[in-house]
Parts: C-alpha cells; structure tokens; sequence
C-alpha cells in the first residue's frame, strides 16, 4: 500500500473530464491538483511505485500491486507533481476551481445535476 503525506498547499484543484482522465480513472473525471515537489512524500509503499512515460517528458506514477495512479510529473516543471486527489486519506482545505475538458466529458455525465445522497449503498442494493 502506498501512503502519502501532503506539507504544503494544493494548488489549481481541478476536475478534468478529458479522455485520457477517464480512461486513467475509470470514472467520469480525474479530481488533480499540484503540490510542490518538496512539500509531498511517500512515507510507505516508496518501493512499490512504478511509472511510465506517456508523452515525451511527462510520466505517471502508479502503484505496481493495485495500479492506481498517484501522481504524474513533468520534465519542464521539476518543482510541481500533479496529484491525484483521491488518493488521500486526510481533508484538505483547498477546493475544486473548475471542470476542466468539459467537451470531452462522458455523454452521460450531467456535471453538478443533483442527485439523491446516501450513507451506504442505494436502496435498491439493500438486502431485507
């Protein structure tokens, strides 16, 4: 298991909908923010994190027993990481400041359409 722990703010907290997102998610949208490079660290599962180059300069890092993707790098911006905000454990003061992408969304993805809210799982799944 990989752990993290953030020092400092996150910056830019975006949801992005783009393809390459929601494939990498498997989900609607990637919620990311960048945090300085000095203020993230692994505390456990260092050794675990593979990575892999997607575009020239620019490379995800995953966890090699599960495969979620943790946090992505960028060779012309060595002072920042993007992180995955699901990753973390702990809350976080900073908010979301957009969707981003929103032309590529998923066809079925109504943005902030308000839907009913539960503790566990919907009704329909509750055994009797």
């Amino acid at each position: 298991m990989v752990k993290v722990k953030v020092h400092g703010p996150i910056l830019d907290i975006i949801h992005c909908h783009c393809s390459l997102c929601r494939k990498s998610t498997g989900s609607a949208f990637a919620t990311n923010g960048f945090v300085a490079t000095d203020d993230f660290e692994v505390y456990e599962g260092f050794n675990v994190i593979k990575s892999f180059e997607f575009k020239p300069g620019r490379e995800r890092h995953f966890c090699s027993n599960c495969a979620s993707p943790i946090f992505s790098s960028n060779a012309d911006d060595k002072g920042r990481i993007r992180l995955r905000l699901g990753l973390l454990d702990d809350d976080i003061v900073e908010r979301p400041m957009s969707h981003n992408f929103v032309s590529s969304k998923a066809n079925w993805d109504s943005l902030n359409m308000k839907l009913p809210e539960y503790e566990s799982f919907e009704p329909s799944r509750v055994k009797n």
